[in-house]
């Protein structure tokens, strides 16, 4: 099954590319490597706010970084072109605004890479690091960034 028919499958519009917030870009080609810039957290196209282990559960974290890993897939179709393209997810990096005593940012992290896996089948499995923050720009739960790997260098 190709990517866009799993897309379709799981009922996922995948949004444009986010315009970067600051003094960076979206995403950088490098040769065969995608890095995608760090997407936070959305919630009604706002900064989904909160904090892990303060005033959001577990399970609300991993929902916001499965929306972030939707945004995330939304970037590298703008970098590509076509996601058949991908060869591999090579890493994510996620960062969760979770209290000094939360220890739980790898169930979080699961919501984005149980989703890409889902969306690329094998190609999505991944090396992750999954931190916590005491805080992430605009008060956003969640920040995530990917590393792609493609089938060709373009």
């Amino acid at each position: 099954m190709s990517v866009y028919e799993r897309l379709h499958t799981l009922a996922i519009s995948l949004p444009e590319a986010t315009i970067p917030a600051a003094a960076y870009v979206p995403f950088v080609r490098s040769g065969r490597q995608v890095f995608v810039s760090g997407h936070i957290a959305k919630k009604d196209g706002k900064p989904w706010r909160g904090q892990l282990g303060v005033d959001m559960t577990t399970e609300q974290g991993a929902a916001a970084a499965r929306s972030i890993a939707i945004d995330l897939v939304g970037t590298l179709q703008a970098a590509t072109g076509d996601l058949e393209k991908v060869a591999h997810i090579v890493k994510l990096m996620v960062l969760v605004n979770s209290a000094p005593t939360y220890t739980e940012q790898h169930l979080v992290a699961n919501g984005a890479s149980q989703l890409l896996q889902e969306i690329f089948g094998e190609r999505g499995a991944h090396a992750r690091s999954a931190f916590g923050a005491t805080q992430l720009p605009r008060g956003a739960c969640v920040e995530i960034e990917l590393i792609a790997e493609l089938v060709d260098a373009a």
